[in-house]
């Protein structure tokens, strides 16, 4: 009886070791990564950071980065502007190139692809060393096309590092556009789109975090960029649905205010209505309540209409909403609306009615 009780008992523990055998073994077989050596970064050493591009966005997101105790070295256009941080005890770079070879990471916000490739290309460029670079990371905050953010990255992971440590390898590039504005950026409240490498997104984040309140992961390169254009687009064909809505709406009789209220009670709310409603009047702190100064440009939001119906041209998809809203906008701009914020949509286009007393 004791003999079968010991067999027993050792009947269980080996079953009990062929289970946890096998389970382990599951596990590796099931993980796509047990037999590739992963590369985590290291953000502990990003001491030095370049900035080039100080306009209403990067100059605030410069700011935040200064506050947080980072090194600086920027560069810009505006001599003005340059000589402002000198008086500031601020590093200035005549050229990108320059800020390159005085920073770990160089992070640029720039107007448009043009600028970007000029910037990243061109004479004096961040990649006029050639193959070599001595920033480990190279972050792209501009609002671009995504084809342009995977050349430049593809450029960018063929250099080789003059100093390789924190286990890089070689340079990488991460696009990441941001939402906020210029609200957002002054306050360090933006939300990053990042594409790229995940173990770069992830050793920049604190760095980001320096500027903003949320980063998201996007994909591989180019995914920030492509993020953001579908944010925008959204932004875009919603505040034409809300304006057109609240046009028709005062032609039938129904007062904005009382439609706004209809719209954020019921299935028609979105941030356009609650948040950033585009008729003078309803809502106070907005563009609409301020003649449509300040906030997101009907040229910025023209611009990324253009990337938008660019990019859903090459990939073939119909984008009847994207076109129609892009050629909207081309003509508030053609009108002479260019610099008062997309909101204006409302009263330039669709004739709608201030409710101001």
């Amino acid at each position: 009886m004791a003999t079968m009780m010991m067999m027993r008992n050792y009947s269980h523990r080996v079953r009990a070791l062929l289970c946890n055998s096998f389970s382990q073994q599951l596990i590796l077989s099931s993980s796509p990564f047990h037999s590739i050596p992963t590369r985590s970064f290291s953000s502990s050493h990003f001491e030095s950071v370049g900035f080039i591009g100080l306009g209403n966005m990067g100059s605030r997101m410069a700011n935040n980065l200064l506050k947080a105790g980072y090194k600086m070295t920027v560069h810009d256009v505006n001599c003005n502007v340059m000589k402002m941080y000198s008086e500031m005890g601020v590093s200035t770079k005549q050229t990108p190139f320059e800020v390159a070879e005085a920073s770990d990471v160089v992070i640029t916000m720039l107007p448009s692809s043009s600028h970007v490739l000029d910037v990243y290309n061109g004479s004096n460029g961040l990649l006029q060393g050639g193959s070599l670079l001595t920033p480990r990371l190279l972050i792209d905050s501009s609002t671009i096309d995504p084809q342009t953010s995977r050349k430049l990255s593809m450029s960018v992971s063929n250099c080789t590092l003059k100093e390789k440590k924190d286990n890089w390898e070689n340079p990488v590039m991460l696009d990441a556009p941001v939402s906020g504005g210029v609200v957002g950026a002054e306050a360090g409240s933006l939300t990053f789109m990042v594409g790229g490498s995940e173990d770069a997104y992830l050793a920049a984040k604190s760095l980001l975090l320096s500027m903003g309140k949320n980063t998201i992961f996007c994909g591989g390169p180019g995914n920030g960029s492509a993020a953001k254009i579908c944010n925008n687009l959204v932004m875009a064909v919603s505040m034409l649905g809300v304006s057109e809505a609240l046009a028709l709406g005062q032609s039938l009789g129904i007062t904005a205010s009382t439609l706004t209220k209809i719209f954020n009670s019921s299935s028609a709310r979105c941030w356009s209505s609650d948040s950033y409603n585009p008729v003078p009047g309803v809502m106070q702190g907005v563009p609409s309540s301020r003649n449509y100064s300040g906030g997101f440009a009907s040229k910025l939001m023209a611009k990324d209409l253009n990337l938008a119906a660019a990019s859903a041209e090459e990939v073939g998809l119909k984008c009847p909403l994207t076109f129609v809203a892009q050629n909207i906008y081309t003509e508030i701009c053609k009108d002479g609306h260019e610099t008062e914020d997309f909101s204006c949509v409302f009263h330039h286009y669709y004739s709608g009615e201030s409710e101001l007393n």
